[in-house]
């Protein structure tokens, strides 16, 4: 269920069942990716309009779960916390590099940043090109959003950068990140699970981007499945949500 077919071949993605339908099926764990999921994407990502209460609109969608909630962000934890205050959830940050568990504690190593070298050779070639370069504790990105045509020439430089420091690259709308390898999103899904409170439950991972597709893939092998926000194809995600509003709508949020 979640996939029909129309005559012209095209795979459209349905709405997924409620949560308290699938609450009455069994456990239910929720992953959600933040920006394009929770907020809507901004012109630069310092630029994004969080509502002020939604912090502890995601305590009370936590707590009615059970704690099984976790945030999956690209973003670093410590930035999302700049949006959202300090939250007693599951996250994890960096593309699912970096994780916390509800009361803090590390869930793995701690990722490391990017060599000093290759950050300096990114930033100097955003300079020229008057990018946005965006750090991290673990990675960084360039963002192309006010200048599109560039993109193409960003991702040649980050892939040939990547293959000289052994770092990996991560595609999204508008953004290039360079990060070390092993960070994606489905291998935060796979660590939580394996432990309380998400063991034995049933992983839903709802995210708009292409780095969310790690975390569909991770949630639909452990039985569970994903739901894409928005427009973008192909996906393997089984469901569709358009936009954040019907995020919150679907989540009670």
């Amino acid at each position: 269920m979640g996939k029909s077919i129309p005559m012209d071949g095209q795979i459209i993605l349905e709405a997924p069942p409620a949560v308290a339908d699938l609450r009455g099926e069994s456990e239910l764990a929720l992953f959600l990716d933040f920006d394009g999921t929770l907020v809507d994407i901004a012109e630069g990502p310092e630029a994004i309009a969080v509502p002020a209460d939604l912090g502890q609109r995601l305590l009370d969608l936590g707590e009615r779960l059970s704690g099984r909630l976790a945030l999956v962000s690209g973003r670093a934890l410590p930035n999302i916390e700049t949006h959202l205050g300090p939250l007693a959830l599951a996250r994890a940050g960096s593309h699912g590099a970096d994780r916390l568990l509800a009361d803090g504690q590390s869930l793995g190593d701690r990722p490391e940043g990017l060599p000093a070298e290759a950050l300096g050779m990114l930033g100097d070639y955003a300079g020229l090109r008057d990018l946005l370069l965006e750090t991290k504790p673990h990675g960084a990105a360039l963002h192309f959003r006010s200048a599109p045509a560039l993109e193409s020439d960003g991702l040649r430089f980050a892939e040939g950068l990547a293959d000289s420091f052994g770092l990996a690259v991560k595609r999204g709308k508008s953004v290039i990140e360079l990060v070390q390898p092993g960070a994606d999103k489905g291998g935060a899904v796979r660590a939580f699970m394996e432990v309380a409170p998400f063991i034995g439950a049933r992983p839903v991972f709802v995210g708009d981007d292409i780095t969310d597709e790690d975390g569909f893939a991770a949630a639909e092998e452990l039985g569970g499945f994903g739901v894409l926000v928005g427009d973008r194809a192909p996906s393997g995600a089984r469901y569709r949500l358009p936009g954040v509003a019907e995020v919150y709508e679907w989540l009670s949020l």
